[in-house]
């Protein structure tokens, strides 16, 4: 697995994908959050990082499937996939490398949004007036959202030899999952129903751990959606060899 992760990681550096993805993301997350006047930091008269954590699940929405469309889609056009299953690797470990090569370049992406906290901190009155907690929460919560979705994503690319269609099925799924659920909750015909409904969607769970409330109960839907899709990517590379 180890291999597969460093193979990718390599892969993603030298193709300019990872830079493109970091700069991507950076300069959109920090245009909302520091220059567009509707939304930015210095005019909102709270020291907190909510349009960070707003805006982010939408960015993530397009950049992640980006990042992972290639992972088994182009791996199954030029024919490689086949030498990779024939290495002295489980399927399991292969999706796993793969998935935590994708999920570490995100990682990498987040980062260097630290720095807004601690701007936001010093910039407080007093300095320091944040609520830390809730910040915590977020990117704990950002993080597994993060890592659902690129679980969706090489799912996504591992059905397909496309990278187009993997893309644009990682988004759907990806929407689906993360706003579909509180969507169809809100329409009028559920009556005692909408909030289990709406339960089963991300949002509702993300949102909970954004308000800095690490609750075990969110922190296992996200492991059994991430467990349940990469257990669907092992499944979808197996039946390659029938």
């Amino acid at each position: 697995m180890l291999r597969i992760l460093q193979k990718e990681i390599n892969n993603f550096f030298n193709s300019f994908v990872a830079y493109i993805v970091i700069i991507v993301f950076l300069v959109g997350i920090g245009l909302v959050s520091w220059v567009f006047p509707q939304s930015n930091i210095l005019d909102y008269g709270y020291a907190n990082l909510d349009p960070l954590f707003n805006m982010a699940p939408y960015v993530f929405l397009f950049l992640i499937p980006a990042i992972t469309m290639r992972t088994f889609a182009e791996e199954t056009k030029s024919g490689t996939i086949e030498l990779l299953l024939t290495r002295p690797l489980t399927d399991l470990q292969i999706v796993l490398g793969k998935f935590l090569a994708s999920f570490l370049l995100v990682v990498f992406a987040l980062i260097p949004t630290l720095i807004y906290y601690f701007s936001v901190y010093k910039l407080g009155t007093p300095a320091g007036n944040i609520d830390t907690a809730a910040v915590t929460g977020s990117y704990i919560g950002l993080l597994m959202l993060a890592a659902v979705f690129t679980s969706i994503g090489i799912f996504s690319s591992s059905v397909t030899d496309n990278q187009i269609v993997a893309f644009v099925l990682a988004i759907f799924l990806c929407f689906i999952f993360y706003d579909g659920f509180s969507s169809i909750a809100s329409i009028n015909i559920w009556s005692d129903y909408s909030f289990f409904i709406s339960q089963l969607g991300i949002d509702y769970h993300y949102q909970s751990l954004s308000r800095g409330l690490i609750d075990i109960r969110n922190l296992a839907y996200f492991l059994s959606l991430i467990t349940l899709m990469v257990f669907l990517t092992k499944m979808a590379l197996e039946s390659r060899k029938w």
